[in-house]
């Protein structure tokens, strides 16, 4: 597209035109929405017959199905889009994926993407990308980074966390904004670089600086007590909601004790009603084997654990459990089963990606495939703004 054609829309009404890739349950489109930017989302994709299931159940669409490999740039071509949003798989990059990197296959529809951009007709004029913390250190990262300067993008990346934005999550992500030129950035003395602080977003605001990598115990108190606490967040906070330690929370759950792997399963009932808190106690079997690896938060904590997609499926390193119970003395020093630990529930974990209220699961998604579309999802709190910069328009 010239740069007098890009130069122009800047001062029309008519919306940026928007691919939404890997679309998943609508984090980015909310994003986008939450940001106030003037769009239209032309096409999502999403290969994940569920996860399209609950798109199609908020937004009124339903993603493209198909495999993202498969597209050509003709195909691309003909959505003339201005912007790619993309949030491509993360296993590639994680311990648990063997961080395989570009050579593993579920990095391929990707970088096929990326690649089509020098042979269209249309190239996009920005995009947006977010993965896990790693990526920023892969080899498709350095591949992302050649094509894009090759095809004449300018880009700003940023590894942040819900933390710093007054949510008490810690979910660390990397997240790339590209734009061609002439398209520029509001702040171009971050162009080319790595931030781990939301600096260019809200300018040097003493309580949005801060980055969750800095070690300083000072620094770090100042960015936990800026945070809401966990409370605002939760679905079941008061006393009638809580429930009786005997009836609920020994309820028995059969844990497997062959392999790691299996003894830390938790098992989920073939029924399960989502009204009803006591279905989120954690078995005081689990509480047994598993209890100095469990992260326990309080209603007035001001940080919890990221959430994973094994959530509820295992209780080691998949989230932080709330204790119902608030004891004298916090911490292991006192019984947790005194506690009455529980899980997150699915909406409080929407809540904790700041997903808004309007936003639901059909009712045929199981308990543990909403706490896996919200593993994979990303944080509303901390892509609205960066979308809301990456629009901002400057020359």
């Amino acid at each position: 597209m010239a740069a007098e054609s890009i130069c122009q829309r800047q001062g029309r009404e008519e919306p940026w035109r928007v691919l939404e890739f890997y679309s998943g349950i609508g984090g980015m489109r909310y994003s986008l929405m939450k940001a106030g930017v003037n769009s239209q989302i032309v096409e999502a994709f999403d290969i994940n017959d569920k996860a399209n299931d609950v798109y199609q159940h908020n937004f009124g669409h339903r993603p493209y199905q198909g495999n993202i490999q498969s597209l050509t740039d003709a195909d691309l071509d003909s959505y003339q889009a201005h912007v790619w949003l993309l949030s491509p798989p993360c296993q590639p990059y994680t311990r648990q994926g063997l961080q395989r990197h570009s050579a593993d296959a579920r990095a391929f529809s990707f970088l096929n993407i990326l690649e089509l951009i020098s042979r269209m007709s249309r190239p996009p004029d920005m995009l947006f990308v977010e993965n896990v913390v790693g990526f920023e250190t892969s080899d498709t990262h350095a591949k992302m980074v050649e094509i894009l300067g090759n095809s004449d993008f300018v880009t700003q990346e940023f590894i942040l966390s819900p933390l710093q934005f007054g949510v008490p999550y810690s979910r660390p992500r990397y997240f790339c904004l590209a734009k061609r030129k002439p398209l520029s950035f509001r702040c171009q003395l971050f162009n080319n670089q790595l931030l781990w602080s939301p600096i260019p977003l809200f300018g040097n605001d003493d309580n949005t600086v801060i980055g969750e990598n800095d070690q300083s115990q000072e620094n770090w108190d100042k960015l936990i007590e800026s945070c809401q606490p966990i409370e605002t967040f939760l679905e079941f906070t008061s006393k009638s909601d809580q429930v009786d330690m005997e009836s609920s929370s020994l309820a028995t759950t059969d844990v497997s004790t062959n392999g790691l792997e299996a003894s830390e399963k938790f098992v989920e009932q073939d029924v399960f009603d989502f009204s009803s808190i006591d279905q989120f106690m954690v078995p005081s079997s689990l509480i047994e084997r598993w209890g100095s690896s469990m992260d326990i938060v309080y209603p007035d904590s001001k940080r919890c654990c990221c959430f994973t997609k094994s959530y509820y499926r295992y209780v080691k390193g998949t989230g932080s459990l709330l204790a119902t119970v608030q004891p004298k003395n916090k911490g292991k020093a006192s019984s947790l089963k005194e506690q009455c630990l529980r899980y997150f529930t699915p909406r409080e974990v929407a809540n904790l990606h700041s997903f808004p209220e309007d936003f639901q699961f059909p009712k045929h998604i199981s308990l543990r495939q909403r706490y896996a579309m919200l593993g994979n999802s990303l944080s509303v709190a901390v892509v609205a703004p960066l979308l809301r910069y990456l629009f901002a328009q400057w020359t």
